[in-house]
Parts: C-alpha cells; sequence; structure tokens
C-alpha cells in the first residue's frame, strides 16, 4: 500500500490547535477509482476555517522538524464549544486542486483517466496521492497543467453561481464585494462575458486601477467620503437588487440594502411608509470582518439578507446542471477562470509560521498555491 505525506488539523482537548504534516496509508484504486498525484492545491479562504478552526492565530509557534514541522496556537474560552465535533480528530485539509492520474481502475471510466492531468474537489488536497472515484475528477484540456487547474472549483464555480443564482431568483444585475479578488476578477470577465451587468466595491484605490483595468464599468471604493452616492449611482443605472458580500461583518450589508433603497425611489410613484416595493437581497458568503452584522433599518420592508455556500447551491440545481457549469469551467480555465498565484510553497512551507501569517491575513490579491510533490 501506498503512504502520502497529509496536512493536518487537530483540535486537541487541552484547548490547543495543532498543525502537522503525517504520513498516511493510500489505498489502491476500486475498479472505478483513480490514484492521483496532486501537483497543485489552491489555499482558498474557505480551507483556513478547517485548518485554523477556532484557534487564536497571533499565539501561533512552530515545532517539529524542517521535513516535518508542527504548528500550535491557542483556543480561546468558548471556542472549544462551538467546534465540539472535531475535538481530538486529526482532520486532513485541501478542498480542492489538480494533479495527474498515475494509477487507474479497470472500468473504461476509471482507465480513460490515466495519464491524464485533472482537477479534483472535495479534499484533502494539501496530500501528495490522493485516491477517489473517477466520477469524481474532471479531466482538463491536453496542455492545461495542474497549477492551471488547482483552481477549477471554488472559484469559477462559485462566480458562476452567483450569475445562475441572480437569474434564479429574478434578478438582472449583481453587486459584489472585496471585489479586487481572484473570485472577483473572475466574476468581472464572466460577466463582461455573459452581458451582466456587475458592481464591484472595493477599499482601495489601487484596486479600484486593477479592475478598471480589467474593463470594470462600476467600481466603487467604500473608503471614499462620497461611496453611497457612487454606489446609488451604480445601482440605479444597472438595476442591481441582488449583492453577494464576502465582508459579512459590519455595515457594509445595510449600507448596499439602503443604497438599492435609494436607487429604488428615484423611479418609485409615491411615497410609501413601507419603502419601495422593489425585492432587495445580499447574500452573505465570506467573514473577511469578523465583527458583528449591523444593520440599520433604512431600506423598507421588502429585503432579505442570508447565507450562501458553494454545496448547497450545487444540490439545489442538480448534477446535470452542475456538471454543465464544470464543463465550461474546463473549457475556459485559461481565459475567463484563469487563477493566479503570488506565492507557491510545499507542503513542509505551507506549515511555517511565516507562511500561515502571510496567507492567513486573506490580503485581497493575495493567494498561496500548495505543491505537495515539488519538481513533480
Amino acid at each position: 500500500m501506498a503512504t502520502s505525506l497529509q496536512i493536518q488539523s487537530k483540535l486537541r482537548s487541552d484547548a490547543v490547535l495543532e498543525l502537522s504534516l503525517a504520513e498516511v496509508e493510500v489505498p489502491a484504486p476500486g475498479p472505478d477509482d483513480v490514484l492521483v498525484r496532486v501537483e497543485a492545491a489552491p489555499i482558498n479562504p474557505s480551507d483556513l476555517g478547517l485548518l485554523f478552526g477556532p484557534a487564536d492565530m497571533s499565539t501561533a509557534e512552530d515545532g517539529g522538524t524542517a521535513e516535518r514541522p508542527t504548528l500550535t496556537a491557542q483556543v480561546p474560552p468558548g471556542g472549544m464549544k462551538a467546534a465540539a465535533a472535531r475535538v481530538d480528530q486529526a482532520l486532513p485539509a485541501g478542498n480542492e486542486g489538480a494533479g495527474v492520474v498515475v494509477e487507474a481502475g479497470a472500468s473504461e471510466t476509471a482507465q480513460a483517466l490515466l495519464g491524464r492531468t485533472v482537477a479534483i474537489f472535495g479534499g484533502p488536497t494539501y496530500a501528495q496521492l490522493r485516491c477517489l472515484p473517477a466520477a469524481f475528477c474532471l479531466a482538463l484540456p491536453e496542455g492545461t497543467t495542474p497549477a492551471e487547474g488547482a483552481s477549477c472549483f471554488v472559484n469559477p464555480l462559485t462566480a458562476l453561481g452567483m450569475v445562475e443564482t441572480m437569474k434564479l431568483e429574478g434578478h438582472t444585475a449583481l453587486v459584489h464585494t472585496a471585489a479586487a479578488s481572484n473570485l472577483g476578477q473572475m466574476l468581472n470577465k464572466l460577466c463582461q462575458a455573459d452581458g451582466v451587468p456587475l458592481v464591484n466595491v472595493v477599499r482601495k484605490p489601487e484596486q479600484v486601477e486593477l479592475l478598471r483595468g480589467l474593463g470594470a464599468k462600476h467600481v466603487c471604493n467604500s473608503s471614499e467620503p462620497g461611496f453611497k452616492d457612487d454606489l446609488t449611482d451604480a445601482l440605479a443605472e444597472t438595476g442591481a437588487t441582488l449583492a453577494f458580500d464576502a465582508t459579512g461583518g459590519g455595515r457594509l450589508a445595510s449600507d448596499i440594502l439602503g443604497c438599492m433603497e435609494r436607487a429604488a425611489s428615484r423611479t418609485a410613484e409615491g411615497f410609501s411608509r413601507y419603502g419601495s416595493t422593489v425585492h432587495k437581497q445580499v447574500y452573505i458568503y465570506g467573514g473577511l470582518d469578523q465583527s458583528p452584522t449591523q444593520l440599520v433599518r433604512n431600506y423598507g420592508m421588502a429585503w432579505g439578507i442570508g447565507g450562501w455556500l458553494l454545496p448547497p447551491f450545487l444540490q439545489r440545481i442538480g448534477p446535470e446542471k452542475g456538471q454543465a457549469l464544470r464543463e465550461r469551467v474546463a473549457r475556459e480555465i485559461k481565459t475567463i477562470f484563469a487563477s493566479h498565484y503570488t506565492r507557491e510553497v510545499s507542503l513542509a512551507e505551507a506549515l511555517s509560521l511565516d507562511a500561515v501569517r502571510l496567507y492567513g491575513r486573506q490580503a485581497t490579491g493575495e493567494k498561496f498555491l500548495v505543491r505537495p510533490n515539488p519538481g513533480a
């Protein structure tokens, strides 16, 4: 039986989070399975939730050896109760990645992937080898490298999911926050290709310039004094009544709803104490701001706020539609859905204190790529 190095996260019963590089056994492929040598796996915000759990990463300390590093951090009071279901379990990490199929089961579906570069989803991908059903692999077009296909699922399908949600719920345009991110840039290219009006919300002047350079028409800087006026104008022009908010905390979601109401009121006929009849919706899909979500009720009664995640969305649309979206991603992985990385690290380097402090910031425009098999 083959073995593989794998990044694991364990929340110990003594209120300490421990990250380690463990050697695990990898089963031989069954008839419908394949064995993938993982060559590239991104670090997404969704990965950090499992990696870090409720730990205070400002207390992190490194240990172990250069080949088998460890990292420990303290869990604040109350954190253990919220994560009780995972205490003393070594959980493998990594939601998506890409690599080469090096062994395949006897079935026709599995054999067809032997030697192919494939994208995989569902973890663990911070590992050297992964055995999984062939049906869980997405064969990438010839000439696509594992690095190009590593971010084939989370960001591309999230961008597509936002547009599909817009259509399903009867909206005609979108608002997106933290819009200069890798996902945000991808969403911009997608909306331009599909003719979907998009309002981008960022917080730095250089992020405005970045998106303008990508062809974005509406970019609003939340740090500017005239932000709400700029946002209202953009909403009035596009008719956007659906927003996806990556920040979560603070008043940004409330401000977007308020500006949507102001934009709708510009064309309203007469006064109503209940506000406009236009339904305004904000979905929170991230937590870049960990402070409480604050709502200031200045947007009438036709509104909604809720959570949005990719897996429930894929369940909602069903396997046939989901597969069609995956196939589009594969076709356009070098154009609309291309990802760019600011740093590459090995499995061991991903557990270094310096690296954790960098990718743990979740800074817009910074994206790490893990290379489980450097030089492969």
